[in-house]
């Protein structure tokens, strides 16, 4: 097919529908399938069915919308009603009052928690309402499966455009002057790195897309390769004609299921049409892309480590230089971008590179998709413009923190992040800033602490993650990271030691400067920044024998007021080993050998029952930072 008979295609898709048909989109991410949207669509396609409404009310099953803790999701286009937690016992009635008619069902509306107010309009949402959803706003509209979808809301015309009269020098300097950096960790100008693959004169060039999202929490590559892959293969393709490459991959983790189904059908249906393969839209574009599945590995998500698993070999790093565009694939150039990256190529190449260079800030351009997880009432995938303020993404976006407790800390970048504290809630999210703070931009994980998170415990978490995903190849890493998470769980066992936090700074500075790649570079970051700004809490493990967060079970004993306790049983009921024993409206007691410490007591009647720190005998009547 050529670029005239992709026109003609897609006004045939856009004559064969009307807008004001009414469309019933079902979330399909895979949150939403763990919610079971599955049955629900297929609920919403019998019950139109059996009405005889095949021609007057459509049914599609989208990619992920965001809001992933409301699902199953259910937007009734081009209304835009949001529903959200919809059952299978609401089809029917979604149907007969709100697509067949106009009344709205209370119970399914989103309720603002800030004021009680029933929120009928998906924009409304407080959830969606700052974002700005440049390239994960196709996910609500698009069947992922269906390649007219995306046609029919102007897909491939980017490629299109370029094909028709753009030079390979004109994309990669509108590419340049958006501004647009990788989206993967690193944050490197992309035009620059096409400019250097195109520059490099070899007779066979590799484009990569790397999907090994590997990041406790994060979930962004995952979702956009499930909900909107060809926006990703459109963005490959045009950078395959920048650099002059004839080949690509798609390097996605075998754990993601749903991703590799759906750009697997994507690839399929752009071959059948000629948007791969040879002389692409009738011009001299030779290109087809390889779907490679990951075994899962934290470290294939380094670029040399990536590159080494599709030759065949362990993934490990290499040295660098050279660098993958002297000396990729097989020795060969090779461009390697992330999956948020390529996805953003196309919205460029059609609105421009000043529409694009206009959102964000000075050296941070466009917009940024973060998984916002974590002790946050508002859970899910966000898109904001580079520079919003951390506050506003926590509480405006996130709905604040569950329970209405303390804001502490928030990680950003993923395992090896740093964790930013509450006093700077208003620092704006960009390279520079993240950076300045001591954490990064990552590929998008944001994890949001309460004021019962142990910092302490945090860093040993990450510092664990990152030395058992370590490939083991260079000695800092492998021996370091090791170290550090030796030193940090001694602490939350209460065997520190005199001397423990400066061998921590010590080690994490000398593993930061000596290792190989990003994965040991990057590692102690969780460390540096708590001793940066969560310094009280170390010192209060090591020197006064307690964990303010009531977290590290070591130091903490928990016993019931004899005075104060009235025998209601909570705490009875409450306790997973059955160490609580006492008759009802009479003094409770905890059998101090059976505890396993879990505080479950604790939280269904803190009144009552004591949490009393090893060393100091301090009663703690809550969990409060000092």
């Amino acid at each position: 097919m050529d670029s005239q008979g992709l026109d003609k295609l897609r006004a045939e898709i856009a004559g064969s529908r009307s807008k004001d048909m009414p469309c019933i989109t079902v979330c399909g991410g895979t949150g939403c399938h763990a919610y079971g949207c599955l049955k629900v669509a297929q609920a919403f396609r019998d019950e139109v069915r059996k009405r005889g409404l095949e021609d007057k009310v459509s049914v599609r099953q989208t990619g992920c919308h965001g809001f992933c803790e409301r699902g199953p999701i259910v937007v009734l286009q081009p209304k835009g009603i949001f529903y959200q937690r919809l059952q299978l016992a609401d089809v029917c009635e979604v149907v007969d009052k709100t697509v067949l008619g106009d009344e709205l069902i209370e119970r399914l509306l989103y309720s603002d928690e800030a004021t009680g107010k029933k929120i009928a309009a998906e924009h409304d949402v407080p959830f969606y309402k700052k974002q700005k959803r440049l390239i994960l706003g196709g996910n609500g509209f698009i069947d992922p499966t269906d390649l007219a979808d995306y046609l029919a809301l102007d897909g491939y015309k980017a490629l299109q455009k370029v094909l028709s009269g753009m030079s390979p020098e004109a994309v990669i300097a509108e590419v340049s002057a958006s501004g647009l950096r990788g989206r993967g960790g690193a944050g490197f100008p992309t035009g620059r790195k096409w400019e250097i693959c195109r520059s490099i004169a070899c007779g066979l060039k590799y484009v990569v897309c790397n999907a090994d999202e590997g990041d406790p929490g994060a979930y962004m590559d995952r979702s956009l390769l499930e909900g909107n892959p060809h926006s990703v293969l459109e963005g490959m393709i045009i950078g395959a004609y920048a650099i002059g490459a004839r080949s690509g991959f798609v390097y996605v983790r075998n754990e993601y299921p749903l991703a590799v189904e759906n750009v697997t059908k994507a690839v399929e249906a752009c071959r059948k049409q000629g948007l791969l393969g040879k002389g692409i839209l009738g011009s001299k574009l030779d290109f087809d892309v390889k779907i490679f599945k990951g075994a899962g590995a934290f470290v294939s998500g380094e670029e040399t480590s990536l590159m080494a698993s599709i030759e065949g070999r362990r993934a490990s790093p290499r040295q660098k230089p050279p660098f993958p565009a002297q000396s990729g694939l097989w020795g060969k150039t090779t461009n390697i971008n992330n999956v948020e990256t390529w996805a953003n190529v196309p919205w460029i190449v059609r609105n421009g590179a000043p529409a694009y260079a206009a959102i964000g800030t000075g050296d941070s351009k466009g917009t940024k998709i973060f998984a916002l997880v974590g002790k946050i009432n508002n859970t899910g995938l966000v898109e904001v413009p580079m520079g919003m303020k951390l506050r506003e993404i926590i509480y405006d976006i996130g709905g604040g923190l569950k329970g209405g407790k303390k804001f502490k800390a928030v990680q950003t970048g993923g395992p090896s992040g740093g964790c930013i504290p509450a006093e700077m809630l208003d620092l704006p999210i960009d390279y520079a800033s993240l950076a300045q703070a001591g954490s990064m931009m990552g590929s998008g994980g944001m994890i949001v602490m309460d004021e019962e998170t142990c910092m302490v415990d945090v860093a040993k978490y990450f510092l664990h993650f990152t030395q058992e995903e370590s490939c083991g190849k260079c000695v800092p890493c492998r021996i370091g990271t090791r170290q550090m998470a030796e030193i940090l769980t001694r602490i939350t066992r209460g065997e520190g030691s005199e001397g423990d936090i400066e061998k921590l700074s010590a080690i994490a500075k000398t593993v930061k400067a000596g290792s190989l790649c990003g994965l040991g570079q990057t590692a102690p970051n969780p460390v540096l920044t708590t001793l940066r700004y969560f310094r009280h809490e170390y010192d209060a493990h090591l020197k006064e024998g307690r964990c303010p967060a009531l977290v590290c079970k070591a130091f903490v004993t928990f016993g019931i007021d004899q005075v104060k306790c009235i025998g209601c049983g909570l705490c009875l009921k409450a306790c997973p080993v059955k160490a609580v024993t006492g008759q009802l409206k009479k003094p409770h007691a905890i059998e101090q050998a059976a505890c396993i410490k879990c505080g479950a007591c604790f939280e269904v009647c803190p009144p009552k029952v004591r949490a009393v720190t090893k060393e100091t005998g301090k009663t703690v009547p809550e969990r409060v930072q000092p």
